[in-house]
């Protein structure tokens, strides 16, 4: 699924579940508490921190698929178009970033 028809599929969603979209600063909120599950997640699986029986059960893909509810949800009630501002992003950053990051030592 592209993200014009996802865009789409969550605002079906909405109006067919949801009754109706969170305010803007409500999703804002809510995004930034899916993002702290995808990091707590990350964070104890694959970084430092020792991950708790509780979390072990916890859906990597499922935390950012809730994150990119939101997004598309932030994106519909705010008239963004996200593929076609995907698209532009990917572009800037090829034209911008891929010298820079061949040439990159850290890289390497």
């Amino acid at each position: 699924m592209d993200i014009e028809n996802a865009q789409k599929a969550v605002d079906t969603w909405i109006k067919e579940h949801g009754v109706r979209y969170f305010n803007e600063l409500t999703n804002m909120a809510q995004l930034t508490e899916e993002v702290g599950e995808v990091a707590r997640i990350i964070a104890r699986r694959y970084g430092e921190q020792s991950e708790k029986e509780s979390d072990k059960e916890k859906d990597l893909g499922e935390e950012l698929a809730d994150v990119m509810f939101v997004v598309l949800c932030l994106a519909n009630q705010t008239g963004v178009d996200l593929q076609k501002a995907f698209d532009k992003k990917l572009e800037i950053k090829t034209k911008r970033d891929h010298d820079r990051h061949h040439n990159n030592e850290k890289l390497k």
